[in-house]
Formats: structure tokens, sequence, C-alpha cells
């Protein structure tokens, strides 16, 4: 095995250990974390750090989550591969990878036009067939094909977008969104049951925001994606 193939399955070993040892138990989103290729969505010079358990830079000022943050929202999902899903946020493309492997079909919107079509190439070329990446503002939600089994937000919202809660499926729909000021939120989980709706928090996270217009005002910066 050659000396960069042997250093970059270590990597990959010691992040799966590591993200056991910070209490992700899904083996499934475990298995995707170790085969989605995280390399191929940083640049080349950022490619020996893809494996680190830590968010990199990518285009637009925008980031690639932290393994820990898209392995800890993919398992607060409940993910068993019948789900219709909804991703906000597309940014590198690499969370949209994630949830490929673990639903049934996934639809991602990004705002940044660049943005989403370096990531829908890239999704396209590791054969991710069940994913459609659409430009539009997310915190909008995309209504024409709700509702959905499951939303996952990649940004900082000052409150779950109405349009969001709305378009979950009654039968146990589950958003993912990072909640609160702009400068830190809470990973906030909710589930719906007919017109009833429970709210668990996850934990602290640090988002850039979401921007559109039911999350912060368009004159911020545009929002990071996975």
């Amino acid at each position: 095995m050659p000396e960069w193939q042997d250093h970059r399955t270590r990597a990959i070993d010691q992040l799966i250990q590591t993200l056991r040892e910070q209490g992700i138990i899904d083996e499934r989103v475990l298995l995707a974390v170790r085969e989605v290729p995280r390399d191929r969505f940083v640049t080349r010079s950022l490619a020996a750090s893809a494996w680190e358990n830590h968010a990199l830079p990518i285009e637009y000022g925008q980031t690639i989550s932290q393994p820990y943050v898209v392995a800890a929202m993919t398992e607060a999902l409940h993910l068993d591969g019948s789900e219709f899903v909804l991703e906000i946020g597309t940014g590198s493309g690499y969370q949209t990878a994630i949830l490929s492997r673990l639903a049934l079909e996934v639809i991602s919107i990004e705002r940044i036009q660049p943005l989403a079509v370096r990531a829908g190439a890239i999704l396209s070329s590791l054969g991710c067939t069940n994913v459609t990446v659409i430009v539009a503002d997310g915190s909008e939600g995309w209504s024409k094909r709700a509702p959905y089994d499951a939303i996952i937000v990649t940004a900082g919202a000052p409150a779950p977008p109405p349009s969001l809660v709305a378009q979950l499926s009654t039968a146990g729909g589950r958003l993912v969104i990072p909640v609160g000021p702009e400068r830190g939120q809470y990973l906030v989980a909710i589930t719906r049951h007919g017109d009833e709706f429970r709210e668990a928090i996850i934990g602290p996270v640090a988002f850039v925001p979401l921007i559109g217009s039911e999350g912060w005002p368009t004159s911020r910066e545009p929002e990071s994606g996975k």
C-alpha cells in the first residue's frame, strides 16, 4: 500500500474512533462517514487535513463542517433508508453525500449558485444519483415536493422557519436545526406528530447565519453548507 494511502486509512480509522468516543453510536452513520471521501470536498491544499475532526474552509467564505457535527446532526434524523430528506445549505456537498447513503432521496438547497454547481458535480462523480441540488432561498424550504420525512439545516436560524416546520411529514417528521444568536446556537431536534411538535436540545453549536426571508436578513453573509 502506498505511504499516502496508508496514512489516509489510519487517519480515517482515527476519525471513526474519535466519533465513537464523542458519543456517535449509529453504525450506519459511522459507515457513511468512513466511506464518503471527505478529501474530495476540499481543495487539494487541504486534502491532507480532510480526515481531521474540525471544520475546514471552502469557497465564498463558507466551511465544510466538523465531522462530529455532521455525524451528530445526521444521527439525530434517525434515518433508516426509507426517508425523503430536505437539506438546507448544500455548501461543499459533503453532508449531502452522507445523507444520500442513508436516505431514499435527498433534495438539497443552496443559495450560492457556484457552490451548488460544484457540489452537484462532485456528488454526480461519486454516484449520488438520489440527490437533487436546487438554487433557492433555503429558509423557505421547497414546498413543491413537501412533505419531508426529515429536514436538516446547516446554518443557524433565529428560530425554526415556519415554512420548514410546515413542510414536515405529520407522521413523525424530524427537523434538525441550529437555533439562536448569530455567534452561538443550540442544535435542536423537532419531531412532528399531526399538529403536535416535540422539541429536544442536542447541544451547543456554532454555525454561520441562515440567510433568507425566514432566516437572518439578506444583508448578512450567505449561509454555510456542508
